[in-house]
C-alpha cells in the first residue's frame, strides 16, 4: 500500500476541519431558524428581570430605527449558539479523539460536557439570582431630573457580558482539572493558594455586583465552593495517577 505523505495527511486534516465547521455552522443556523419566530418572546424573557423593576410608567427604549428588529434576532442567534454547544463539542471531540490515548479519552469526555453544564449553571445563576439583585439596586437609585430607563441594545450587551463572565467563573473546577492534567499545579499548591482565591472571589463580587455585602457574598461563595470542588477533583486525579 502507498504510504501517506505529510502533505496528504495535512490536507486530510484540513478537509476534516472544514467539514466539521460546516456541520456545526449548519446546525447553529437550523436552530436559529427554528427559534427566530420566537425572537421577541426570547428577548422579553431575558429582559423581564429589568422590566419588572422599572419605575411605574417607565419602559425600555430603542434609540435606533432597526433596534426592535435586530436586537431580538441578535439575542436569538446567541441563544442558538449556546444551545448548539453540545453538538459543536461533539464535533471537536470527534476530530481530536483519534489522536488521544485511551486514558486521555476517558478524562476529556467528562471534562468537555461538565464544562458545558457548568457554563449553563453560571448563566442560570446570573439570570435568577444576580440580575434581580443588580436591577433592584440600580432601579432604587434616584437622581433629580433623571428618569431611569435603558436602551434595549445596551441592555442586551450588559446581560450577555454578565452571562459570559458568570459562565466562565463556573468553569473553575474544569480549569483546575486541566491544569492538574498538564502538571502545572497539584493539590498541595492549590491548598496553599486557598486564601488568595477567597480574596479574589470577594474582589470579583465587589466589581460585578452592587455595592452591598449580600450581593458580593452571593457571588463570592459559589466561586469559593467551585474552587473546593476543583481541589477535590485534583486530589482524586493525583490519587488515581499514583
Amino acid at each position: 500500500m502507498p504510504s501517506t505523505t505529510p502533505a496528504q495527511s495535512l490536507l486530510g486534516h484540513l478537509l476534516e476541519i472544514r467539514n466539521r465547521l460546516l456541520k456545526s455552522t449548519f446546525f447553529v443556523i437550523v436552530v436559529f431558524l427554528g427559534l427566530s419566530y420566537f425572537s421577541n418572546d426570547i428577548y422579553e424573557l431575558i429582559s423581564a428581570p429589568l422590566v419588572e423593576r422599572l419605575p411605574e410608567g417607565t419602559t425600555m427604549i430603542a434609540t435606533e430605527i432597526t433596534s426592535p428588529f435586530i436586537i431580538p434576532l441578535k439575542l436569538t442567534f446567541t441563544v442558538s449558539l449556546f444551545l448548539s454547544m453540545a453538538f459543536i463539542l461533539y464535533q471537536i471531540w470527534a476530530f481530536i479523539a483519534p489522536s488521544l490515548y485511551k486514558y486521555e479519552r476517558h478524562l476529556i469526555i467528562p471534562l468537555m460536557f461538565s464544562s458545558l453544564l457548568l457554563f449553563y449553571c453560571g448563566v442560570a445563576f446570573a439570570y435568577f439570582l444576580i440580575f434581580p439583585l443588580t436591577f433592584n439596586f440600580f432601579a432604587g437609585i434616584s437622581l433629580e431630573g433623571v428618569k431611569f430607563t435603558t436602551d434595549i441594545s445596551s441592555y442586551l450587551d450588559f446581560v450577555l457580558a454578565l452571562f459570559f463572565v458568570f459562565g466562565i467563573a463556573f468553569e473553575i473546577p474544569v480549569i483546575i482539572a486541566l491544569l492538574c492534567w498538564t502538571g502545572s499545579i497539584n493539590p498541595k499548591n492549590l491548598r496553599k493558594r486557598r486564601p488568595y482565591v477567597i480574596v479574589i472571589a470577594f474582589i470579583i463580587g465587589m466589581v460585578l455586583t452592587p455595592p452591598d455585602i449580600v450581593s458580593q457574598t452571593l457571588l463570592a461563595i459559589p466561586i469559593c465552593l467551585l474552587f473546593e470542588v476543583g481541589l477535590l477533583l485534583s486530589h482524586l486525579y493525583y490519587v488515581r495517577k499514583r
